[in-house]
């Protein structure tokens, strides 16, 4: 059984930074793709960040490139999203997912693609 936990939410004004963590426990050696999504009041869940296991590849959205930074400490089994610059649109139901992917290729910001998912942690950015 897998088990995602997520931590570092929080309310920060515009211009703040937070770094999310996500702490993944039981059988984890197969979840090669591992990432952050988000989902606001409203809209659908959206993929932020993405990032393989070995050679350390990542995807991010182009609304937050330049501003997160996704990292990965495979040791620790700990998954981590810098925020930097946060805007009042990044306010946000932040989740940890993870997918059994064996390729650099397979990694995707698609949301329907991950199966294993966290409880989400709450980011509100204030203008």
């Amino acid at each position: 059984q897998v088990r995602l936990v997520e931590s570092g939410g929080g309310s920060v004004q515009a211009g703040g930074s937070l770094r999310l963590s996500c702490a993944a426990s039981g059988y984890t050696n197969a979840l090669n793709c591992m990432g952050w999504f988000r989902q606001a009041p409203g809209k659908e869940r959206e993929g932020v960040a993405v990032i393989y296991r070995y050679n350390g590849r990542t995807l991010y959205a182009d609304s937050v490139k330049g501003r997160f930074t996704i990292s990965r400490d495979n040791a620790k089994n700990t998954l981590y999203l810098q925020m930097n610059s946060l805007k009042p649109e990044d306010t946000a139901l932040y989740y940890c997912a993870a997918k059994i992917c064996w390729q650099p290729t397979a990694l995707t910001l698609s949301s329907n693609e991950y199966h294993y998912w966290g409880q989400g942690t709450q980011v509100t950015v204030s203008s």
